[in-house]
């Protein structure tokens, strides 16, 4: 494991490094950490690239800030430049599910320069006001606060969400202060406006599952507006089990990224 520090806040930011090739960056989902590309069978599916996994700040590893204002989007876009750079990777495959693609969409409206290829997952250019209890449950941030991780979990497993062993063990490992203070910077945050979105000038693959209501048509639209992008349904698949299983994601995803190398 590295660390790389926050340039603006010296928030610490864990990442790794595995494999030889192009570079591709793993940004994982609300609650889940880093670890959740390995147990999941992705990081063994990139054979011949730079795999580059981090923990997004307040989640895994990184530091863990317990004030809202710690997670606006231009920290969290700082945190991965600076994982980058620390790195030693011009540019990147960037691929983000959830939380992780809003990340990768930041990423690439503000240092296009840096993002040879962005695939999202389950992801969306929108503001989240509104929406983080859909994709949890009603009252996930009481239960956060009064209950903790544990009863984030359980509450998240009682709405009726399949929760592999993976991802319950991502959602037990983290700071339950940390991560309510995360989701409530979500709720205020802004999203990439449509008219940068037309700007974005590398090859896109956005994916969602069919069941994965509103980010569904959100990933839709955005492959409508970017000029090189390409939208994929993931058949029958929520939110919640758009990474697994991973085989027909990774039948999109890997030709998607060798298609991108070769491009370039």
């Amino acid at each position: 494991m590295s660390i790389a520090a926050n340039p603006s806040d010296g928030t610490p930011i864990a990442y790794d490094v595995s494999g030889e090739g192009p570079a591709v960056l793993l940004l994982h989902g609300s609650a889940l950490s880093r670890a959740v590309w390995r147990g999941l069978g992705y990081v063994k599916a990139l054979e011949g690239f730079t795999v580059i996994r981090l923990d997004l700040r307040g989640h895994g590893r990184s530091g863990k800030p317990h004030s809202p204002a710690g997670y606006r989007m231009p920290l969290v876009v700082e945190d991965v430049i600076a994982v980058l750079d620390d790195a030693r990777a011009e540019r990147c495959h960037a691929v983000g599910y959830s939380f992780g693609a809003r990340v990768a969409f930041a990423l690439a409206a503000r240092a296009p320069e840096r993002v040879a290829s962005l695939a999202t997952l389950g992801g969306t250019y929108r503001s989240q006001r509104g929406e983080v209890e859909k994709v949890f449950f009603p009252g996930y941030l009481d239960a956060l606060r009064r209950g903790g991780m544990a009863a984030f979990a359980d509450g998240f497993q009682a709405a009726g969400n399949r929760l592999d062993a993976s991802t319950r063990a991502a959602f037990l490992a983290n700071d339950a202060e940390a991560i309510a203070a995360y989701f409530e910077a979500t709720e205020e945050g802004e999203g990439v406006p449509e008219a940068v979105l037309a700007q974005l000038p590398m090859p896109a693959l956005l994916m969602a599952g069919t069941l994965d209501v509103p980010r569904l048509e959100q990933s839709r639209r955005a492959a409508e507006i970017m000029p090189h992008a390409r939208f994929v349904e993931l058949p029958d698949r929520t939110h919640a089990s758009t990474l697994f299983p991973a085989g027909p994601v990774l039948e999109e995803l890997v030709p998607f990224l060798r298609s991108a190398v070769a491009a370039r």
